[in-house]
């Protein structure tokens, strides 16, 4: 039997369009000599529908999807990750199902199990699990099909749910295991994925067949990166990360382990890039915009964000504006045309301290006898932002935002200024990650200016300042955060690694505090096990650490 995994880059509620792709890679998967062609997880709509789901419209639409992909089942099987109704009155509206459709029909239908509720997940909230499990007889094979999730609650000593929809189906004795899957991007979550699937070869002895999305829904990443793997749990093929692909396996091959290709390399800061480059490109694409604008200050997060921005879109597409104020330094302006002229990205220079003093002009009769300070600085980041904002309404373009994680963490950013934006780029890039992903982009020649590099960050609001005035130093700040935010550590468990407690005290204070601004931002890249948005839900009024 010869399949094929067709990991696709789907839109959520295009259905044409998603249809038409399908039927396409349908048509190449036959033409090739596949048996069965594989596509993800609520392919049909999308992943995650979120609140669509709770439209009757959008799942007739997914219904008429299926009816006209079953009959393109014409000497190829499809599989296909769809919406079903629960027929029942008891239960949730839906199922989260994998389709099998071959001779113009719907022959089976498995729905998923276990609905992961946390992160990014909020499947509970719409789907009904299944109750019962069966396998699929096709040609000479008994196939298991498994809903992504349903594969991961194996070789867990503390399992995330009670029951292992698994063992059910190996009581059909199937030849192999088919994955649909919607497993979103982290940069450390491949190679877990990868750990898992080879346990529940290794545990049933069968040979899995697993295809995963690729692409971005706005700020939920896709890496592809499908699998196929022989039942001792060698990984027979790796496909490729952020990119469409189709690959046809032969089950014999595989069993005797022929043609082993292995696991594509797996580099943090190539798999960071790629991910972002992809979440923009998608982004735009997918709201039918062309063009970005960005502030460039000359410091190295707007730097990133044009790099990025530029190589997701094409320099033609990124507008660069300076905004330099009477405290910016010449290094600054300069470096950042520079790199606006390395990119080959249009740049416009646009003062704004005639700007600032009308704004003072205005203020100062009834700030009298205030002494000068935050609301002064904020005022040049609230001018950046409308003026950004001006060009973005005029033009047509999304405003990037370019703030990394360790300011939005601890709300070093100002609300309506710096915080502006319709995308936030590097907003699950930690500062020291920031230089981490510069030095790589210089990897093969400067394109970013080594002096926005390696001079000391500033927000240069005010004479002579500095992000250490403000802020512990970013290796110290980045570590205590990354173990509060990304493993949920308590302050005692993270004074209790060596960290000072004055330091660690202050962080959790500072990041508990800001929440409100987080609440207001745009969405952020994800790119991390733990990003801010969807993924991390906390209250803004509490008392917790404050």
């Amino acid at each position: 039997m010869n399949i094929a995994l067709a990991q696709i880059n789907v839109h959520v509620g295009n259905f044409d369009a998603n249809l038409a792709k399908m039927l396409d890679y349908t048509a190449r998967a036959k033409a090739q000599g596949a048996d069965i062609v594989v596509f993800p997880e609520l392919a049909t709509v999308g992943y995650p529908p979120r609140d669509f789901l709770e439209f009757d419209d959008f799942v007739e639409k997914a219904e008429a999807v299926i009816q006209e992909l079953a009959k393109a089942a014409d000497g190829i099987a499809i599989v296909v990750g769809s919406i079903t109704r629960n027929p029942v009155v008891e239960g949730k509206d839906l199922y989260n199902s994998a389709y099998f459709l071959a001779n113009g029909r719907v022959q089976n239908i498995q729905h998923k199990t276990l609905l992961p509720t946390y992160d990014i997940f909020d499947e509970y909230r719409y789907f009904e699990p299944a109750h019962e499990w069966g396998v699929v007889r096709y040609m000479d094979k008994t196939i298991a099909l498994v809903v992504c999730e349903d594969s991961w609650n194996v070789g867990n000593e503390n399992p995330l749910y009670k029951i292992n929809p698994m063992d059910m189906m190996m009581e059909h004795k199937p030849d192999l295991i088919i994955n649909v899957s919607a497993s979103p991007f982290a940069y450390d979550h491949a190679a877990n994925r990868i750990e898992v699937m080879q346990t529940n070869c290794k545990l049933y002895n069968l040979p899995m067949y697993y295809v995963n999305h690729v692409g971005a829904q706005t700020e939920v990443l896709f890496d592809g990166g499908s699998l196929v793997l022989h039942a001792d749990g060698t990984v027979i093929d790796e496909m490729p990360y952020f990119k469409e692909s189709m690959r046809i396996y032969n089950t014999e091959e595989v069993k005797s382990k022929d043609n082993v290709s292995g696991e594509e390399p797996k580099d943090k800061m190539t798999l960071i890039h790629d991910g972002i480059v992809t979440g923009i490109k998608n982004y735009f694409g997918k709201l039918g915009f062309k063009r970005a604008i960005l502030g460039l200050s000359g410091g190295i997060d707007s730097a990133l964000v044009a790099v990025l921005a530029a190589r997701a879109l094409g320099p033609e597409n990124v507008r660069c504006i300076l905004l330099p104020s009477q405290y910016s330094s010449d290094h600054s302006v300069n470096d950042a045309r520079e790199l606006a002229q390395n990119l080959g990205c249009q740049y416009d220079i646009i003062p704004i301290e005639g700007i600032y003093d009308a704004y003072m002009d205005v203020l100062k009769p009834h700030f009298w006898g205030k002494d000068e300070g935050l609301a002064e600085e904020n005022l040049q980041a609230r001018a950046r932002g409308m003026l950004l904002m001006a060009f973005s309404n005029k033009f047509g373009n999304i405003l990037l935002n370019t703030s990394n994680k360790s300011e939005m963490a601890v709300g070093y950013g100002t609300l309506y200024g710096d915080m502006c934006g319709g995308l936030s780029v590097i907003g699950d890039v930690y500062k020291t990650e920031c230089f981490e992903l510069a030095r790589y982009i210089n990897k093969d020649g400067e394109v970013i200016p080594d002096n926005i590099i390696t001079k000391p960050p500033s927000a240069e609001l005010k004479p002579d300042q500095f992000d250490s005035d403000s802020l512990p130093p970013y290796d110290q700040l980045d570590a205590v955060l990354y173990q509060y935010i990304e493993c949920t550590k308590s302050p005692q468990d993270i004074i209790g690694m060596g960290f000072d407690e004055a330091l660690v005290k202050r962080t959790l204070r500072l990041v508990n505090i800001n929440e409100f601004k987080r609440y207001q931002t745009a969405p952020v890249l994800r790119v991390s096990s733990k990003s801010f948005g969807m993924g991390r839900r906390m209250p803004i009024v509490a008392k917790y650490l404050n």
